[in-house]
């Protein structure tokens, strides 16, 4: 295999999912309207100050909108909400039709019972590729151990097998 076949965005996808993520939701209320999308680039960055990152593909027609938030929510799915991740991926449906969330004094939606949550304000964006990464600083969060995560690995959703 060429280096430049290595690097074709079907190759690099499958080599990328290789990589097991946990899956997550994006969402805020900006100008009394829910906007959300679905992430599964989501990554711890820093304890002090607590910040975390989503990366966000420059197609993306929702983030522009979602960007104009006070404050965003991040979600992290549990393994009960695959549903709620194909709907909030979806283009053109109403992603929060029948979706159980509650939205802070700030705006932050926060899907209910998600493995966790984290009510965050934009600290920067930075421009990678055809992504943008974007750094979050966390205000409040709260996770429920209870609740499994969703996971994507291999360009499917997936369930953690509890070993020894």
């Amino acid at each position: 295999m060429t280096m430049q076949s290595a690097l074709e965005p079907t190759r690099l996808r499958q080599v990328f999912g290789a990589f097991p993520t946990g899956v997550t939701v994006v969402a805020a209320e900006v100008g009394g309207v829910p906007l959300g999308m679905a992430a599964s680039s989501f990554v711890s960055v820093s304890l002090d100050p607590p910040l975390v990152s989503v990366c966000v593909a420059r197609t993306s027609g929702t983030w522009p909108r979602l960007r104009r938030a006070v404050r965003v929510g991040v979600s992290v799915l549990g393994v009960h909400q695959e549903q709620i991740c194909r709907r909030l991926s979806a283009r053109g449906a109403d992603r929060f039709a029948g979706l159980t969330r509650r939205t802070s004094p700030d705006g932050a939606i926060l899907i209910e019972e998600a493995s966790a949550w984290l009510d965050c304000a934009i600290e920067r964006e930075i421009p990678a590729g055809d992504h943008d990464i974007v750094l979050l600083r966390v205000h409040d969060l709260d996770a429920d151990p209870l609740t499994a995560p969703l996971v994507f690995h291999g360009s499917r959703y997936r369930r953690l097998h509890a070993g020894e």
